[in-house]
């Protein structure tokens, strides 16, 4: 039995383990959101509407059978995914307005 003073060092394995993921995926939506701004400046330099909802839809579709093949809600991977979209949207009409 651990005080509170003195943390479970399991419970502290895990969340360390975590804090990590936690990081890698802070770290890969920045990696991701400066690609997408390049894509959002270069369509708005050659005039092409900030949203692509076919692309879109390919892109929820693959990553629900991604979500599925590891065991993820995918119904939550959507969720997430549109979450980002909306906002690469919107970056993208910004860029297009400059």
């Amino acid at each position: 039995m651990t005080t509170s003073s003195q943390p479970d060092p399991i419970l502290a394995r895990f969340r360390k383990s975590i804090d990590n993921i936690d990081a890698a995926l802070i770290h890969m939506l920045a990696e991701r959101f400066r690609i997408t701004q390049s894509v959002g400046e270069y369509k708005a330099k050659v005039t092409l509407p900030p949203a692509d909802p076919a692309r879109e839809q390919e892109q929820i579709a693959r990553l629900r059978r991604l979500a599925e093949e590891s065991e993820l809600d995918p119904e939550f991977s959507e969720k997430f995914l549109r979450f980002i979209i909306d906002e690469v949207i919107r970056h993208h009409e910004q860029a297009a307005t400059r």
